[in-house]
């Protein structure tokens, strides 16, 4: 879904837009405004993916609005007046809507902002998956950096997860689940041996009866986990 808010003075155009949304199943509506002042302040703690958006107006013109927008979202300007097309593609609209028009432009104009969103967001995405050295974790009122290369093991307790790493005495502790640290983690580097614990398959040494083995501390291998544990060992048994 795109998250999408309309603005507009002329309360007329600013229906057609809203029952435009309203139809267009890949379009969510989050807010509609009759000025842009209005809209400013909400957009500070709410951002949106796409904004339809009038351009004569009092007080803040939609051009000027756009203008001063931090983090700007996609726009599609609406106006009747056909004179400000060339400054509102100077400012990289998405598309420019000229007054009155019909479902059909709309959807037009709506499509050609989906399709530019999602690719943004595709390629927003791969490039955060791209990274397989490191992730940042909230502990003790501080945002660490973790180094997967520095990580031995990670244990799960109930609410919070203890990270342990190789040069450090004492691990992190951060509130967060096993299961969504999981996640971020490369599959190719680690690997959950139980139900509490994660260890870096690169860092295993030893491993005794079905336990892994660091320093004094030994990691069981659960039997929900044996059969992938033992393929990883077959794939580099010699």
């Amino acid at each position: 879904m795109i998250r999408t808010i309309a603005i507009d003075d002329e309360p007329l155009a600013l229906q057609l837009v809203t029952n435009y949304v309203s139809k267009t199943p890949f379009l969510e509506l989050v807010e509609s405004f009759d000025n842009p002042l209005d809209a400013m302040e909400f957009l500070s703690d709410n951002p949106v993916d796409l904004i339809f958006l009038d351009i004569q107006m009092p007080d803040l013109t939609g051009i000027e609005f756009t203008r001063i927008l931090e983090n700007r979202p996609k726009i599609i300007f609406t106006t009747a007046y056909e004179k400000y097309a060339l400054e509102g593609f100077k400012l990289e609209a998405t598309d420019y809507l000229l007054k009155p028009f019909s479902y059909e432009e709309f959807l037009k104009a709506a499509r050609r902002a989906e399709k530019i969103i999602g690719l943004e967001k595709t390629e927003a995405k791969e490039t955060v998956e791209a990274n397989n050295e490191f992730l940042f974790i909230k502990s003790e009122y501080k945002i660490r950096r973790i180094n997967f290369n520095e990580i031995n093991y990670i244990e799960g307790l109930k609410d919070y997860v203890k990270v342990y790493l190789q040069n450090e005495t004492k691990p992190i502790l951060s509130l967060n689940s096993l299961k969504s640290l999981e996640a971020k983690l490369p599959e190719s580097k680690f690997m959950r041996v139980h139900r509490s614990f994660i260890v870096n398959l690169e860092k295993i040494d030893t491993i005794e009866r079905s336990r892994i083995i660091f320093g004094k501390v030994y990691i069981p291998v659960s039997d929900q986990f044996k059969e992938k544990f033992q393929q990883f060992l077959d794939s580099n048994f010699l």
